[in-house]
């Protein structure tokens, strides 16, 4: 052998594959909550007024998905359900085609989390939701909200 191949043969034997061990293995989760503003009053007033579009862009654009605390989760969820149900079924492509791929992963998570605790008719509706959301991102959008840690 030549002293080459030995030289990688031995740096590759002093690798401690200990340390890749599933056990010592700790999520990297972010430390601080993502607790941005969402401005529930004024979602309120825009779903008031018939605006459901307005009023997703603005909970998708400071939607919480970290929240360690449940009572604000369950809080979000509800807003989103909520948001999801004013927006009518003619007009979820529309919306969904007015949100960037970032928006639309954060959508799938809160209809998945919909999904979890349905509502009277909402399931018809977020499998609606589902469908468009599907049809602009494809598998990839399923994929990343099953594989991240963090739930809306």
């Amino acid at each position: 052998m030549s002293t080459k191949t030995d030289n990688i043969n031995r740096a590759f034997r002093t690798v401690d594959v200990d340390l890749y061990n599933e056990d010592n293995y700790q999520e990297e989760l972010d430390n601080e909550e993502t607790s941005t503003s969402l401005d529930t009053n004024e979602i309120n007033s825009l779903l008031n007024s018939n605006k459901g579009v307005e009023a997703l862009k603005l909970f998708l654009a400071s939607s919480p998905t970290g929240l360690k605390d449940e009572s604000s989760k369950k809080s979000t969820r509800e807003l989103a359900v909520r948001i999801m149900m004013a927006v009518r079924v003619a007009q979820i492509e529309e919306a969904v085609a007015q949100l960037d791929k970032d928006s639309l992963d954060v959508l799938m998570k809160f209809i998945y989390a919909g999904f979890e605790s349905p509502n009277e008719g909402s399931s018809a509706h977020l499998l609606a939701w589902h469908e468009k959301v599907f049809s602009c991102t494809g598998v990839g959008a399923i994929v990343r909200v099953l594989a991240d840690k963090r739930r809306a």
